[in-house]
């Protein structure tokens, strides 16, 4: 695996084709444990580890794997590491555990996980697949991180649990109740498209620069 396929799968998965602001996927999530940053943190890295593991798994047994039965057993697969997840937080993080709730055993139906590995692992190998995951947990990860931000500055004025009203300003509770969610995610992604069009743009106004160059050129 070359240098430039660990930085561009990096970059896709953060930024260009992040799952949550570009593919729309893992909506249920994303909209019920973005309440605080916290959270966000917890079920973004729990999703990151359950989706690097299932790639490698996957990958390694996709030659073994009948297709008629591969979406079975990809969601054998990855129920196995999210029951592993959920067996970590309730031992070791007993009051996240608490928070994300229902929500951690969910993971089994992200639409993320299971799209990474019908697209990506099981037709790649080993050490691509590791990579895809955390590349896109990764994403889905920031991605959390952004509208928890969001919403536990504005809806609750604190961060981590640090107060930043400083008995200035009044809280908007609009932001930790679900319309809160859909109003932060919908103004995230308007602002994500609009900057992925102006870079396209600057890109092919580059280009068109170049074509015009060459041919004065010749």
């Amino acid at each position: 695996m070359n240098k430039k396929f660990y930085i561009e799968h990096l970059k896709e998965g953060l930024l260009t084709n992040n799952p949550t602001f570009v593919q729309l996927l893992g909506m249920c999530p994303t909209l019920a444990v973005t309440t605080s940053v916290s959270n966000s943190i917890g079920m973004g890295l729990s999703a990151t580890a359950v989706l690097m593991f299932s790639n490698l798994f996957i990958s390694l047994l996709r030659k073994f794997i009948p297709k008629q039965v591969r979406i079975a057993a990809y969601i054998v697969i990855i129920s196995g590491f999210v029951t592993a997840i959920e067996l970590l937080l309730h031992a070791f993080l007993p009051s996240l555990y608490a928070s994300l709730g229902l929500f951690i055993p969910l993971i089994v139906v992200n639409c993320i996980i299971l799209a990474r590995a019908e697209a990506f692992a099981s037709k790649n190998g080993p050490l691509r697949s590791l990579w895809d995951g955390l590349a896109m947990g990764l994403g889905f990860t920031f991605a959390l991180i952004l509208i928890g931000s969001v919403r536990e500055i504005l809806g609750a004025g604190s961060i981590l649990g640090y107060d930043l009203t400083f008995g200035v300003w009044q809280p908007a509770l609009l932001f930790i109740m679900p319309a809160g969610a859909f109003i932060t995610l919908g103004c995230i992604i308007a602002a994500v498209t609009a900057l992925r069009r102006a870079a396209d743009a600057r890109v092919k106004a580059k280009e068109k620069t170049a074509r015009v160059t060459g041919k004065e050129e010749e």
